[in-house]
């Protein structure tokens, strides 16, 4: 039987199936109905602010106060370079941890996962304050170190999960045929599963990335001045009663920014991906 027969053997309504007599669609319509009130009404008021002056009409004004503000591009590197740090610690502690955990051959393993996971639980502000205590009776004093600490702290979950998710996912075979073609576990490693498990850690790199590039709370209560970052910047403006418009307008930069870094992660994936899949 050929490919056409095959698709026309497929019933048309195939994709429209029912579970007890409602359309499988319906289900992601309470979803759909809360990013809606959630995201995009608030995006669209971000962008009336954005691209409107005190007196209601139409301005570039707040784009460009952001390109005159004195050493703002220096603020936004520190904040970008604050979340590289951040993003690649929590790799470097997630990947060797999740690996361990997907391999492990104990039957409570969930249970393990669930205990590196119970942090996200709290509130993020009462672990920013307990971690703050932690560090003062380390003595821990720099400023750095101490935003660093608590941002890896805070994060670290949205790295091991996806990383975890892949790992545990992954076809076992596909490794113990590289033990047996002779590979060493290091060479397998870095051969077959770090590229098979690129997906996971896309998607926890930019988990992980994208909040800590905005975030201001942990830098604000573990910091000083020399810890203030563009999320800092951008409450600033909100906590004044005429900088929304100003606030909303730098909240655009940092968005079109983080979406730069996105859509360069995808490309980088996929190219990896289509490399791996020609070796």
């Amino acid at each position: 039987m050929n490919d056409e027969a095959v698709v026309e053997s497929v019933p048309k309504s195939a994709g429209k199936r029912k579970i007890r007599g409602v359309k499988r669609t319906a289900f992601s319509m309470p979803y759909l109905a809360l990013s809606i009130v959630f995201v995009v009404v608030p995006l669209f008021i971000m962008l009336y602010y954005a691209f409107t002056g005190l007196n209601g009409h139409f301005t570039f004004s707040n784009f460009t106060h952001f390109f005159s503000r004195p050493n703002i591009m220096k603020v936004v590197g520190r904040s970008f370079f604050v979340a590289l740090i951040t993003t690649l610690i929590c790799f470097l502690l997630a990947y060797p941890l999740a690996l361990a955990l997907s391999s492990s051959m104990l039957n409570k393993k969930a249970i393990l996962v669930m205990l590196f996971v119970l942090p996200m639980w709290i509130n993020s502000l009462l672990r920013t304050y307990a971690m703050k205590i932690v560090l003062h009776i380390l003595n821990i004093s720099n400023a750095w170190v101490a935003v660093t600490v608590g941002m890896v702290y805070d994060f670290f979950p949205f790295m091991l999960l996806p990383l975890y998710s892949v790992l545990s996912g992954m076809d076992k075979n596909v490794t113990e045929a590289a033990y047996d073609l002779g590979a060493t576990p290091i060479t397998t490693l870095f051969k077959v599963t770090l590229p098979l498990s690129l997906p996971g850690i896309v998607s926890g790199v930019l988990m992980v990335f994208m909040p800590t590039v905005s975030t201001f709370a942990i830098s604000d209560i573990l910091g000083d001045t020399s810890t203030y970052m563009f999320g800092n910047v951008i409450d600033q403006w909100f906590r004044n009663s005429g900088g929304w418009h100003i606030g909303s307008a730098y909240s655009l930069i940092l968005l079109a920014l983080i979406a730069i870094t996105v859509v360069i992660a995808n490309k980088v994936s996929k190219g990896h991906a289509e490399v791996g899949g020609v070796l």
